[in-house]
């Protein structure tokens, strides 16, 4: 139980998907001018990758590992080269599940993502979770606490984002600066500061 509490905060923190990885960062600067789309695209992709990652798991396990299909008599086929189109068409489901579900229940936070809720399907933190996962032979477990503990790491990254942006709206802000020029400073300040997790670890 403890290996799978500190995978979470592995994934989380040290491995934090926009700050010390720098992926899905198109999404993560884009969606995080407010603290309310922020926390609506950390939740989305919190679901994405704890759905996501654990059953491309499975369908890894069961169907295109070398050796997957032993158990129907085809132990030397080695369909892993079929993984990416396998892993993009389960994640391509899932997040029409979510904008589904957001524009029936939560439509004031399905029309804050505009067109960035849809693509979600090519956000490479997304598919990068799920590409972890073969990479570093996780079993199923360890894929559902790593999906939710990327997910969450880059929640929090994104809300503390938007948290930022939102109070240096008010502040005095060189015109170079305004906008996205302040929210590149705050994504280096930050990741610097995420960075600081991986040498505690380290030592």
């Amino acid at each position: 139980m403890s290996d799978l509490a500190d995978l979470f905060f592995w994934a989380m923190f040290v491995d934090n998907m926009p700050l010390t990885l720098f992926l899905g960062l198109c999404t993560f600067l884009a969606l995080s001018r407010r603290p309310d789309s922020a926390l609506g695209l950390g939740v989305a992709i919190t679901v994405v990758l704890g759905i996501t990652v654990p059953l491309n798991n499975l369908i890894y396990s069961a169907f295109l590992a070398p050796g997957a299909l032993s158990w129907a008599g085809y132990g030397s086929l080695d369909l892993s080269y079929l993984s990416l189109i396998a892993f993009i068409g389960v994640i391509a489901a899932v997040v029409q599940l979510v904008e589904m579900l957001l524009d029936r229940f939560l439509p004031r936070v399905h029309a804050s993502f505009g067109v960035f809720l849809p693509l979600l399907t090519v956000q490479c933190a997304i598919l990068a979770g799920s590409l972890f996962m073969v990479e570093r032979r996780y079993d199923f477990a360890e894929s559902l606490v790593f999906g939710l503990g990327s997910g969450a790491g880059f929640a929090l990254a994104v809300v503390l984002l938007g948290a930022l942006r939102g109070r240096l709206a008010y502040a005095d802000i060189p015109d170079g600066l305004r906008g996205l020029g302040v929210a590149f400073v705050l994504t280096g300040l930050m990741s610097l500061g995420f960075a600081a997790f991986a040498q505690m670890v380290a030592t």
